[in-house]
């Protein structure tokens, strides 16, 4: 009889991924989580996973072989409680997927404050283009596949290697366990306030993941990124390819909104990619991607072949619809840099035409007010500006609108805030929503009254 997995917070993207990877390596899977809900649910319920909704001990009733914890969980956690007092054998989720595939797999792994995501799902699709089969996990939907994660054929595995600590009895970095052959180092930010103090802890973390790379295998990083400079000069054994740089990967822009781009690398040209993307940030997460894939042994040629049909992750300037001529866009940012390269890109696609934004602080570190000071000055591109300002924030959005060139404002009732950006919006106007959550529905809303 095969051995039984029980996951706690199997609906988040990556325990969900976990879980789909398990059911594949031949385990028995169920899992438990707070709430149980599509489109995570539906597509576990199809493999065959079991799910139950709640914390409750009941649930492992029939006691697993071994338990999987999901870093939401804490002590108080009735099931964790449970999992302790029993004495039932736990671990992380990445510390499983190390020891259960990653241990003789090639990882390529996609790190930074941004843009793992894309990066990821751009790398995975290459190298699938490309006919390698790789395996690979995902925190999002990348829609050139049917699944966020799977195991596939060795021997590479794509992940997405997140700082975030890894479970409630290990505060390592999730991609401590990761172990990759070939590391991207996208940016570096100070983000997760709820769980880092200051940039150098961030910085310690990412020194742990470059000191697990090994000599044989390829670090790739933008040039000149002041705090990937100081991680890497801690210590660095591994060759490096830079981005932005004479001596290494660049790109010169066809168009100036991104879609079309050349590839250079070490002063030569190498190819053109001609794609449904915009913006400079996504041009470096293709260089990021390329990068990584050559290094896999894809050519560069068959990466740009690759990256004209590849389809962004759901999510990322995402066009939800355009009701009565108004272009309504779905985007993930939760950082002022994000913020800022997303309102830059989609300035540059649209011209002169009215850009709004509307954002959602939701991030632990956004609704902290960490980035309160900073945040004004990302909305430079944007036309018009609405901020939803939860009632439980500590810090004034009113003060922070009163930063911004545009006019802005700050709204603590969703419904107010709907009724503000529908009147203001009118035929050709572009939209972009903002928010790392549901938003209370507020996109499907606005999709709605819009049309009526």
């Amino acid at each position: 009889m095969s051995k039984h997995i029980h996951i706690l917070g199997v609906c988040g993207t990556f325990m969900g991924g976990i879980a789909a990877i398990a059911k594949e390596l031949g385990y028995r899977v169920s899992g438990s989580d707070a709430n149980v809900y599509p489109p995570m649910s539906t597509q576990l319920e199809s493999l065959g996973i079991e799910l139950k909704s709640g914390y409750l001990p009941e649930h492992l009733a029939d006691e697993p072989d071994l338990v999987i914890v999901g870093n939401a969980m804490s002590r108080g956690n009735p099931m964790v409680e449970y999992v302790l007092e029993r004495n039932i054998p736990y671990t992380s989720g990445p510390q499983w997927l190390q020891d259960n595939v990653l241990q003789q797999r090639w990882v390529l792994a996609v790190s930074g404050t941004h843009g793992k995501t894309t990066t990821s799902s751009m790398l995975a699709w290459i190298l699938e283009y490309a006919k390698l089969a790789p395996g690979f996990l995902i925190g999002g939907v990348p829609q050139n596949f049917t699944e966020s994660a799977r195991l596939g054929d060795a021997p590479f595995f794509v992940i997405e290697a997140d700082e975030y600590d890894t479970a409630f009895f290990d505060k390592r970095s999730k991609f401590v366990h990761y172990r990759p052959r070939t590391l991207v180092i996208n940016n570096l930010e100070f983000d997760h306030a709820d769980i880092f103090d200051s940039i150098k802890d961030i910085q310690r973390q990412f020194h742990h993941l470059v000191r697990m790379v090994p000599g044989n295998g390829l670090l790739l990083a933008p040039e000149n990124e002041i705090y990937i400079d100081e991680t890497l000069a801690q210590g660095l054994w591994t060759p490096t390819e830079f981005s932005r740089s004479s001596k290494g990967w660049q790109a010169h822009k066809i168009r100036v909104d991104g879609s079309a781009f050349e590839v250079v690398f070490n002063g030569e040209k190498q190819g053109e990619v001609h794609w449904n993307l915009l913006g400079d940030f996504n041009i470096d997460n293709a260089l990021m991607a390329i990068g990584a894939a050559r290094h896999a042994g894809v050519p560069v040629s068959v990466s740009c072949e690759a990256l004209a049909d590849f389809v962004n992750t759901k999510r990322r300037q995402e066009l939800l619809g355009c009701p009565n001529g108004v272009y309504v866009y779905d985007d993930f940012a939760h950082h002022p840099t994000a913020i800022t390269k997303t309102l830059s890109a989609m300035r540059s696609h649209i011209g002169e035409k009215r850009l709004i934004a509307v954002l959602e602080p939701r991030s632990n570190t956004m609704k902290s007010g960490v980035h309160k000071d900073t945040l004004a000055q990302a909305f430079n591109d944007a036309d018009r500006v609405f901020i939803y300002h939860d009632p439980s924030f500590e810090w004034s959005v009113a003060d922070v609108c009163e930063q911004i060139e545009s006019p802005a404002s700050a709204h603590e009732n969703i419904t107010q805030l709907l009724e503000a950006v529908s009147n203001y919006a009118h035929p050709g106007d572009h939209i972009v929503i903002m928010s790392n959550g549901g938003f209370s529905g507020f996109h499907t809303k606005l999709l709605s009254k819009l049309t009526n």
